[in-house]
């Protein structure tokens, strides 16, 4: 079955996950990590999780940065939001963070690897599909919004605004 993003009924949609991720970009390179478990294992991606009850999106990504790399970004900023409906109900809101600094020293967790990259040799090829639409905007820090549908990990439909 095939789902497009304008089968969506995104007025009335509610997210089962409200989750996070944060890019550290320093230097023209950027911190990603190969995801060891949970949504997307096996993946390249930033350090991000899901929002306790009570914290906020950026305090989210800060904690989740700390306890999947042992670092704290620091200069964190809001870069935009994703909408991911997929085929099998789940449904996410991610904001995504872009840090320009950071403090310690990043650590390979039971969660993540850490993996630095120059900004013109992102591993898309390892990424979840959406990535490529919305990363040019990460980069040069102009805000974006994804609404974006999947069976799985395969990218059915997007809309970048």
């Amino acid at each position: 079955m095939t789902r497009s993003v304008s089968d969506v009924d995104w007025d009335a949609w509610e997210p089962t996950i409200r989750a996070t991720l944060l890019f550290v970009i320093r230097d023209g390179e950027i911190l990603l990590i190969h995801k060891k478990r949970g949504i997307g294992a096996g993946k390249i991606n930033g350090p991000g999780g899901k929002i306790d009850p009570g914290e906020s999106p950026a305090e989210c990504a800060v904690r989740e940065t700390q306890e999947e790399l042992h670092i704290t970004a620091t200069d964190v900023v809001e870069a935009g939001r994703l909408w991911f409906d997929f085929l099998d109900g789940t449904r996410i809101h991610c904001v995504v963070f872009r840090a320009d600094d950071y403090e310690g020293e990043p650590t390979e967790t039971d969660e993540a690897i850490p993996m630095w990259y120059p900004v013109d040799q992102i591993p898309f090829e390892k990424m979840w599909q959406d990535d490529e639409l919305w990363f040019p905007s990460l980069l040069t820090r102009q805000p974006f919004e994804v609404k974006a549908t999947f069976d799985g990990e395969t990218l059915l439909s997007a809309q970048v605004a």
